[in-house]
């Protein structure tokens, strides 16, 4: 008799973990995507904008210590480096700096997940994590909008694909997560990537760059579920529909296209990291919620984010990554090569 339930008790024991196993394998990228939380948001965004990191200008104490913070996150999420163990850091060296009346050597930051079926093709997901510093008075620009916003963005969408991975649904494509350095005295960060890949550029299916996304823009004020999205049909048709499709499937915010336009005054399109990239024919797409009162004032602080809208925007960003690293066809410059060229 104890023989017997000795055996009844492995049967169900071992159905115990086979349900458990296939519970994990059953899960999908809705899944992943809410993993993706305001609390988490606003935590690491309170931290990152707070008054320790000093603005986070380009090789001063503060951009320093947040490039130590996002190392960190990576080291404890068990996300490697694509460099080497535990050296997360591009350096780029002060004459690189040209703008600067006293260059100091910066760094982007990088972390990678690689893909399963596809790793020689990349995907990058950017955010630039440095900021316009402090005064001499000691007055602090914070920047939570402007990029903290984005910079905790990627840490979670990172969080995400590395969950997946865990439980066996990891990308068919590699995913570079590159915070640059540099964005706000001339996207110096990203353009040293471009002319320094870590991997060819030629392999380099697609830039998706979040560039402010936890505000409204006053002119929005009444209809606040939107986002701009810019540059996304200038080089690829394929991937403007492939983010419109991901939009109205699982996330519903208004793109709004204001910005994308030819003849924008602002000039939005030239103005952030993407357009490293897409001047090397990748495909991008651009994030932002346009600018409001607190842009580059020491007003942009993290209490006057909008986190919930920040999630959201934050999931559509996740969602488009993960259809573009794992749908069967890749991304392709189509608007170039429908002109020859």
């Amino acid at each position: 008799m104890k023989y017997f339930f000795l055996s009844i008790l492995s049967i169900l024991v071992v159905s115990c973990n086979t349900a458990q196993t296939a519970k994990v394998s059953k899960k999908t990228r809705v899944d992943y995507a809410n993993s993706i939380t305001a609390d988490e948001l606003k935590t690491m965004l309170y931290t990152f904008a707070s008054d320790e990191m000093q603005g986070r200008m380009t090789g001063e104490k503060g951009q320093k210590l947040a490039a130590e913070y996002l190392r960190n996150f990576y080291q404890d999420n068990g996300i490697a480096s694509p460099i080497e163990k535990n050296n997360y850091y591009q350096t780029i060296p002060a004459e690189y700096f040209s703008r600067m009346s006293k260059p100091k050597s910066s760094e982007n930051v990088v972390a990678f997940i690689e893909g399963s079926e596809k790793p020689d093709e990349i995907i990058v997901l950017s955010a630039h994590y440095d900021h316009v510093g402090m005064k001499e008075d000691g007055t602090i620009y914070n920047g939570a909008d402007d990029d903290g916003s984005g910079t905790v963005a990627l840490l979670e969408i990172a969080e995400a694909f590395q969950q997946a991975v865990k439980d066996g649904n990891g990308p068919k494509r590699s995913i570079l997560f590159l915070h640059v350095t540099a964005e706000e005295i001339g996207l110096y960060g990203s353009r040293y990537y471009t002319e320094n890949p870590l991997f060819p550029l030629e392999n380099t299916v697609a830039n998706l760059n979040t560039d402010m996304i936890g505000r409204i823009d006053p002119d929005k004020k009444d209809n606040p579920e939107y986002i701009y999205l810019i540059g996304s049909d200038k080089l690829s048709q394929d991937l403007h529909d492939l983010s419109e499709m991901v939009n109205e499937k699982y996330i519903n915010l208004e793109l709004d296209y204001k910005y994308n336009a030819e003849n924008d005054p602002n000039r939005f399109y030239y103005r952030s990291d993407h357009y490293n990239f897409a001047k090397n024919n990748i495909p991008v797409i651009f994030y932002f919620n346009g600018t409001h009162e607190d842009y580059h004032k020491p007003t942009d602080t993290a209490d006057k984010i909008e986190y919930d809208l920040l999630t959201k925007r934050t999931k559509l960003i996740f969602q488009t990554a993960w259809e573009v690293a794992n749908r069967d066809d890749r991304i392709t410059a189509d608007k170039l090569e429908g002109n020859g060229k």
